[in-house]
């Protein structure tokens, strides 16, 4: 049987999100702007997607919505050649992305009271 373990142990402390709604899709949130941040560091869409373990579609797809949900596009991409493609977060992507963060940042703080004692409410978690 496992052993109860309070919430926020190992790092899986809950916190607040931010999600962007933009007509019926998700513009940005957590996910995309964890996506973002790893395609600045790869430089390729394909590499991003193998170190978030999700699907190169998936994640193609989260940078299209990303790249219509904005006046301008958020990642850039070039088609392969001797080396291969590879895509990178423009200026603009970079400002909505810090832009993002600030305001995740902000929300959190905001509510660290009220947050600390809704996890008081919330069931321990499975040591597994």
């Amino acid at each position: 049987m496992a052993k109860a373990r309070e919430p926020g142990a190992s790092g899986r402390t809950p916190k607040p999100q931010i999600r962007i709604l933009f007509r019926k899709a998700i513009a940005m949130g957590p996910g995309k702007a964890e996506l973002l941040q790893a395609i600045e560091r790869t430089g390729s869409i394909s590499a991003a997607a193998r170190e978030m373990d999700m699907s190169y579609r998936r994640a193609w797809l989260l940078v299209d919505t990303m790249n219509q949900s904005f006046k301008q596009i958020l990642v850039s991409t070039e088609t392969g050649g001797q080396r291969g493609g590879g895509a990178r977060v423009t200026e603009f992507g970079h400002e909505v992305l810090q832009r993002y963060l600030a305001m995740e940042a902000k929300a959190a703080n905001s509510v660290s009271g009220e947050m600390a004692e809704f996890v008081k409410l919330m069931a321990k978690l499975p040591v597994i």
